[in-house]
């Protein structure tokens, strides 16, 4: 196949719902399982998500994926503005419109894009959709104590610790607390100002 046409096919796959300078976040594509499933199963990056404790076979994965590109639209694939390269996930789960609220998941399973920016320009790109075209008014998340940089990450973009859970995650024979943390419409547009 031409390389020129190779291309063409593969950025036909993406489509650039919000677009930021280093990555953009696309519809799920169903046809990324194999890339999907490789990233869930690798511990050094489930260790850090609510699903660590599965394992993911391509099939499970594919009808996963298939599931979510016909009956959700706030997951998205965060794919690389330059590339057109899938490097990880991101979401917003359980949206309560009556209350305006959700839930944000997120994850960089493509580790060459770890502590690069990826994730938080994800996040705000996605934080903009939520706030701004869904009309939320509260977005929140979880994460374990343990994951420094995904704290960090967060509270760059404006999340704040609301709470905890003691001890609620075991994990390498330790327990760890589950951290919530939330971000308000107003903060979020104030901190863009």
């Amino acid at each position: 196949m031409p390389k020129t046409l190779k291309k063409v096919n593969n950025m036909a796959r993406y489509f650039k719902k919000m677009v930021g300078t280093k990555c953009y976040l696309s519809p799920v594509n169903p046809d990324d399982f194999e890339k999907y499933t490789e990233w869930l199963n690798d511990p050094e990056i489930s260790q850090n998500l609510l699903v660590n404790d599965k394992i993911f076979s391509l099939l499970k994965e594919k009808e996963i994926l298939e599931d979510m590109a016909k009956n959700n639209d706030t997951t998205f694939t965060i794919v690389d503005v330059n590339t057109d390269k899938p490097l990880g996930n991101c979401s917003l789960n359980n949206v309560d419109n009556i209350n305006q609220t959700a839930t944000l998941g997120i994850f960089i399973g493509d580790k060459e894009y770890l502590s690069k920016g990826y994730g938080t320009e994800a996040m705000e790109l996605l934080l903009d959709y939520g706030f701004n075209a869904l009309n939320l008014q509260n977005i929140m998340l979880e994460v374990f104590d343990y994951n420094k940089r995904a704290i960090k990450a967060y509270e760059k973009v404006g999340f704040k610790v609301i709470g905890k859970r003691r001890q609620a995650k075991f994990f390498n024979n330790k327990r760890y607390d589950i951290i919530f943390m939330d971000i308000l419409k107003d903060e979020f547009l104030n901190i863009r100002e």
